[in-house]
């Protein structure tokens, strides 16, 4: 385990390295240039020739991407161009708004695909199992705009049992009233996730059941109730963590267009807004933290699967 870790993290520096590389290439082939877009069309041309050079795009471009990668490894992240805000302070507020949205919609996750996962493995080739998956599939392969649009137009516009928005009005911050919000943001971002999770255990549990400690502990008499609680459940959730850990990666990405949709303040609504006003401060950084967040939710699904499966903590072959 500790020799994983270490060749890991000594990967971490060359991996930030490329994404440097890669954000900064991205942002640099949008279209348009930064100040007509920052002054507008009414702009003289030499006033935006003025704040480019202010800005310090028309540097050669191994010059600025060496200047903003090394302000971005010492915490200085520069000012946005829109709204003159420093990007750092900006940013963090709002990964802080998003990462609860996420860990939310994680949470009502976890628990719901496990159980789904779990039952249909129990009973697997059989109508409750065949139900769990084709539902599981069809929820997967919609978009989770659609999912949102639908669950809106159901539960906030005709049966107004839930707010429209995920923000809660001022003065209503409450944790209580923060759920209440969250609940169809969350919801919309679970259906998507959910099958693809609960086809994972559904196959750890086919698997687990097949095994002699299975058949040996019920021969023994056991009650099927602590037979699934302590020989299946636990070795059936093993093959669920990979896939937790890359849904988790894509409620962080997909939670722009939830974010739009619901009117919420996340880093997703950040990165778009900033990627078509071209603030390229805001959008190099808000890329490179999100890429960060990336590496780090593989690092733990990694290391959670070798905690939860011996077999691999030890080294031995399946």
């Amino acid at each position: 385990m500790r020799s994983f870790l270490l060749r890991r993290l000594a990967a971490v520096p060359l991996t930030l390295f490329l994404l440097s590389f890669l954000v900064f290439a991205a942002t640099q082939v949008l279209p348009g240039d930064v100040g007509r877009t920052v002054l507008g069309h009414e702009a003289s041309d030499a006033s935006v020739r003025q704040l480019d050079h202010q800005l310090g795009l028309d540097r050669p471009i191994l010059n600025q991407y060496g200047h903003w990668l090394s302000q971005f490894l010492t915490g200085n992240w520069g000012t946005s161009y829109t709204l003159h805000t420093p990007v750092r302070e900006l940013l963090l507020t709002r990964l802080g708004h998003s990462l609860q949205l996420a860990l939310f919609a994680f949470v009502l996750l976890v628990p719901i695909a496990l159980t789904l996962g779990v039952l249909a493995g129990l009973y697997h080739d059989r109508p409750l199992d065949r139900v769990i998956s084709t539902a599981g599939l069809a929820l997967g392969a919609t978009p989770e705009f659609v999912t949102g649009v639908v669950l809106l137009v159901v539960f906030s516009v005709n049966l107004h049992w839930l707010p429209a928005s995920a923000q809660t009005e001022p003065g209503q911050g409450g944790l209580g009233q923060t759920l209440y919000h969250f609940l169809l943001p969350a919801v919309s971002l679970v259906l998507v996730c959910l099958g693809y999770v609960a086809r994972h255990v559904r196959a750890g549990t086919i698997a687990v059941l097949s095994g002699p400690h299975v058949r040996a502990a019920r021969l023994r008499g056991l009650p099927e109730r602590r037979v699934v609680l302590r020989h299946v459940l636990r070795n059936a959730t093993v093959p669920a963590t990979s896939a937790l850990g890359v849904q988790l990666q894509y409620l962080l990405g997909g939670i722009v267009v939830v974010e739009l949709l619901f009117n919420y303040p996340g880093v997703g609504a950040l990165l778009l807004q900033s990627a078509v006003d071209k603030d390229l401060p805001t959008l190099q950084a808000t890329a490179m933290v999100l890429g960060l967040l990336y590496m780090l939710v593989v690092l733990l699904a990694d290391l959670a699967y070798r905690l939860l499966d011996p077999r691999v903590r030890l080294g031995v072959a399946a």
